[in-house]
Parts: structure tokens; C-alpha cells; sequence
């Protein structure tokens, strides 16, 4: 199936979910923006990102990112079902895509490298799977994935049905999961999946 595949469904899409609230970040603090060696979250995210996708796209609010909108030539796009976390920016990304293969990756990881996207990517491209979603002891990282457009269906009904809870919508859904020891076999480590959540969790990546 995959070798007969047209060149738009080949085409690879990135889409960076920066629609949270920061909340556990303190007040006034949007950590998209968040300077994180030399570059905000969000400057990285979209370089990572754009080394492996043909293109990229920011989902989140377009007034918080219109500069990126403006001169930069970045997509923004909106929550369909606002106000319902990460699984509502994922439906928002694959709702809009026009490929096949949709990296979905949060602003918040700032250790997430060209390399393991590359290997995401290679394992969804030889897998006829919906989702292929990296596992490490601390669960799935279904923000740090690659999601067919089909999932876009399932993310709804979930959203209509009031559940939120990303990993529980893959339900009935075919899923590659990709083992800590693959992981690891391939030099990734639980590192690479790290968030910047709170400023404690600022300190900890730049230390």
C-alpha cells in the first residue's frame, strides 16, 4: 500500500501544538516563548521540526503567533474544539493537512532532535499503523508522534464526546508503539521527551 502512495500523500506535514496556557509556568509567562539556549521553545520546535517535514505549521492561537504568520511565512492555525487540550490541536493539525504522515510535537520539548524525528517518520513509513507514538517508562508521548490524517475522524468523536485524554482515543485504532528499548537501541533516551512545564523544569533542562 505504501509504495503507491501519490507525492502529496508522501509529503510529510509538522505541526507544533502551542495552544497550552503555561499555567504551571507562573503568571504572564507563555512558555512557547521561553528562551531556551540562545532561541525561544517555539524558534526550536519549528527548526527541529522543518528539518524532516516538507512543511510546518504552529497550532495555537493566531494572535499570539500572527508575527510568525506575518514575516515568517509560518502557518497558524486554531483549535476547532477550543479549550480541549492537546487532543483538540492534534484533530486541528490533521483537519488541515494535506499529507499523509503529520508529525505532532510540543512546544515544551526542547530535547526532541532531527534524528528521532527522522526515526519516527522511518518507522511510520514502513508501518501501515494510524499512530506511531514513541513508549518510555513514564507512558506514551503521543506529543512527540506521527499521526496518519485518518486519526482526524476518531480525535473528533472523542472531542464531541467530551473525552480529552489523548491516549484513550487511540482506542480501536491501529498503533505502532515504539519501545524504550527500540529506543534505545537506536541512542534515544527518555531525555529526548523531556517537558518544560513549570520554571523548576527550566532549570533542570538548562543545568
Amino acid at each position: 500500500m505504501l509504495s503507491h502512495m501519490s507525492g502529496s500523500e508522501r509529503s510529510r506535514m509538522g505541526f507544533v501544538l502551542a495552544g497550552g496556557k503555561s499555567s504551571r509556568m507562573g503568571p504572564n509567562t507563555d512558555k512557547a516563548f521561553l528562551d531556551f539556549r540562545g532561541q525561544s521553545l517555539i524558534e526550536r520546535a519549528l527548526s527541529v521540526a522543518g528539518m524532516v517535514c516538507d512543511r510546518v505549521t504552529i497550532v495555537g492561537d493566531p494572535g499570539r503567533f500572527a508575527t510568525y504568520g506575518s514575516s515568517k511565512s509560518v502557518p497558524v492555525v486554531a483549535d476547532i474544539f477550543p479549550a480541549c487540550g492537546p487532543l483538540a490541536g492534534i484533530h486541528a493539525a490533521l483537519t488541515r493537512s494535506t499529507a499523509e504522515l503529520n508529525l505532532i510535537l510540543a512546544v515544551d520539548m526542547p530535547f526532541v532532535s532531527r534524528e528521532l524525528l527522522a526515526f519516527l517518520f522511518a518507522a511510520a513509513e514502513a508501518s501501515d499503523a494510524i499512530i506511531t507514538v514513541p513508549r518510555t517508562f513514564r507512558g506514551l508521548q503521543p506529543l512527540c508522534a506521527v499521526y496518519r490524517r485518518d486519526f482526524s475522524t476518531a480525535a473528533e468523536q472523542a472531542l464531541r464526546a467530551g473525552k480529552y485524554k489523548v491516549d484513550a482515543a487511540f482506542s480501536g485504532i491501529s498503533v505502532r508503539v515504539i519501545e524504550e528499548n527500540e529506543l534505545a537501541a537506536a541512542g534515544f533516551s527518555e531525555q529526548n521527551f523531556f517537558n518544560v512545564n513549570t520554571p523548576q523544569d527550566r532549570l533542570t533542562a538548562e543545568g
